[in-house]
């Protein structure tokens, strides 16, 4: 450490510090100008140098001119860095506030300059300007606030290695990036779970329930570490997962064997859907987007049917040869299930694989709003999930039907296109039924379902007019009936099933629309930041006057009732979006590629027309 003469260069630098720290600028340009050149002493510091130790008195306390300074607890191998500050933040007023020692240390990191500050100048600063101590005191709440997670050990921060696959191949991939866990150490029976954001006790359930024989030890890790796991282990540069050898192609004929490696490849990645297509090398779509999967080769004209038919029943193999595409459920194992179609294309059979995770998530684990609870637990009535393919409509509805089966003495009946996710009766008696194999169809399900004494009907896809009309019939008898559609926005749904119907039938059904409908939960789902995805959504709670507003055709209505009630439950898929951006969990981008309404987004994001 040396003192740094106050030439002109260093007085403007230490200026333009204290134009930028809220506690120095409420003062005047004399009592700033008496701070700095007067009251305290400019010092220099190299790299790794203490600025202050766990234990010195709380005599002075510093602002950072230039340079960084890292917080640090512990010494020699045990020190762990709490936070790193930069130019204008100051240091050690705390210690200086409590008159108490030290509780940690201060290290130059890099050359660093800082202007030293004793505790009687201090003190007469928050006497002369009351605002500076209005100032110091938010200081203080933000600083509480992002240091009340615990500290990152060095080895889970950003330049920490990666624990071994076998340790990250305890828990399912898509567990990981969904909230944003992993295990990070394993020691005999123990394991260190490290975590981002948060860790609740549903969370830690979540967690021992996956690995029972293990005692869970949360452990902080830092949001750097965690995406450079995530980029590693489920990157691109993925070895071949039918692999003999590098760049060996799938071999025709080998069966299901073959497949079964690829499924069981896709679900370690955390992969949500596998694509194999004629003339084609096999691709899986990873956090929503496409990648090839690097090692395999070109698939051949009817290499992907020979691998499918061995996982086909006969019947769906003369569906497909007869009308050019099929689907069907496959389940590879007890833990694993996929829906599957296959069709011919001009290059010959393709075929994609949506893996249904096995864990049927709660609502709360999910971060779904206390409503969707309040519907499922409602004795009658409507209620519509919507959203584009692969935003996570199955799940939420599995999540409902869940809670009402854990909670609930009643019977549930699906009704699915394939059974998606499975569930064992518990407090409810649960019947699934799949179109095609135990129904001929969805309406035909649900005209058997009206003598079958359920209290719950689950439709997998309200597809046409008379499905449509059944479910609102259902749900008027006095049935909860759950449901699905593809529409991008809730007052969109509303008008979507008005529409299907003949002019002469649209006031009816949106009396029964007006009789029964509870509301309506439009998701998308959007890429996190640091990997794995995040829903977004939008949410229409109905309410007496709302239910008017459909009966009597003024849908245009609806948008302003969800404005203005938000508190009973609505919210917009635009504000959805903005806190989304605003909690740093998905980028500005993303929100624009994922919005509806794209001007508005653009308006509130600050993004210009041409940046849009």
């Amino acid at each position: 450490m040396h003192i740094v003469e106050r030439t002109p260069e260093v007085l403007t630098r230490t200026n333009q510090a204290f134009d930028t720290n809220s506690f120095f600028e409420p003062l005047s340009d004399a009592q700033r100008d008496q701070v700095i050149s007067k009251a305290g002493t400019i010092e220099a510091y190299s790299d790794g140098e203490y600025i202050l130790r766990t234990g010195d008195p709380a005599d002075f306390l510093f602002v950072i001119i230039s340079g960084q300074v890292a917080v640090v607890v512990g010494e020699g191998e045990d020190q762990i860095e709490v936070s790193r500050l930069e130019s204008s933040q100051m240091v050690g007023e705390m210690a200086v506030i409590l008159n108490e020692k030290r509780s940690a240390s201060a290290v130059a990191k890099g050359d660093t300059m800082i202007l030293k500050l004793g505790r009687d100048v201090f003190r007469k600063v928050l006497s002369a300007v009351p605002e500076a101590g209005m100032s110091m005191m938010r200081m203080l709440a933000e600083r509480l606030k992002k240091s009340s997670r615990p500290p990152v050990h060095r080895e889970f921060r950003s330049d920490g290695q990666i624990p071994p696959v076998e340790v990250l191949r305890l828990i399912p991939m898509a567990f990981m990036q969904r909230h944003r866990v992993v295990p990070v150490k394993k020691q005999e029976n123990k394991l260190l779970l490290g975590y981002c954001e948060r860790m609740d006790d549903n969370l830690l359930a979540s967690v021992s329930h996956l690995l029972p024989s293990m005692k869970i030890e949360p452990v902080s890790i830092d949001g750097e570490y965690f995406q450079k796991i995530m980029q590693n282990y489920a990157g691109d540069a993925v070895t071949a997962a039918v692999g003999k050898a590098a760049g060996e192609s799938i071999e025709v004929g080998s069966g299901a064997k073959n497949i079964d490696e690829l499924l069981k490849r896709l679900v370690e990645e955390g992969g949500s859907d596998l694509h194999l297509s004629a003339g084609q090398v096999p691709r899986w779509r990873i956090d929503g987007r496409i990648r090839s999967i690097t090692g395999l080769l070109k698939l051949h004209s009817e290499e992907v049917f020979n691998l499918l038919k061995p996982i086909m029943r006969p019947d769906s193999i003369e569906e497909f040869n007869k009308t050019g595409d099929e689907d069907f459920a496959y389940a590879m194992d007890k833990h694993s299930r996929f829906r599957i179609n296959i069709l011919r294309d001009q290059e010959g059979v393709s075929a994609v694989f949506r893996h249904i995770p096995n864990t049927i998530f709660t609502l709360e684990e999910l971060g779904m709003p206390t409503v969707l609870r309040t519907w499922a637990e409602a004795p009658k009535g409507l209620v519509l999930v919507t959203g584009p393919t692969g935003s996570g409509k199955s799940t939420t509805l599995a999540a409902m039907v869940d809670h009402i089966n854990r909670t609930s003495e009643c019977h549930i009946l699906t009704i699915e296109d394939p059974i998606e996710f499975v569930h064992k009766s518990r407090k409810a008696l649960v019947n699934q039924r799949e179109v095609g194999v135990h129904t001929a169809s969805f309406a035909r399900g649900l005209k058997a379902a009206l003598r079958e004494d359920p209290d719950v009907v689950l439709v997998g896809e309200m597809r046409d007019l008379e499905t449509i009309s059944m479910a609102l019939e259902t749900a008027n008898t006095g049935h909860l009936v759950l449901a699905t559609l593809h529409t991008s926005t809730a007052i969109g749904t509303v008008s979507r099933i008005v529409d299907q119907f003949p002019a002469e039938s649209q006031e009816q059904i949106r009396s029964g629309l007006a009789d029964n409908l509870l509301g309506v939960c439009c998701q998308t789902l959007c890429s996190k930041v640091g990997g794995g995805r995040v829903p977004a959504l939008e949410i229409m709670v109905m309410d007496y006057a709302m239910s008017n507003m459909i009966r009597e055709g003024r849908t245009h209505m609806l948008l302003t009732a969800m404005t203005t009630g938000q508190n009973k439950g609505n919210r917009l898929l635009n504000d959805d979006l903005m806190k989304l951006v605003q909690s740093g969990k998905i980028t500005k981008e993303e929100a624009l590629s994922n919005t509806v309404d794209k001007s508005d987004m653009s308006r509130r994001l600050g993004l210009t027309k041409e940046g849009a």
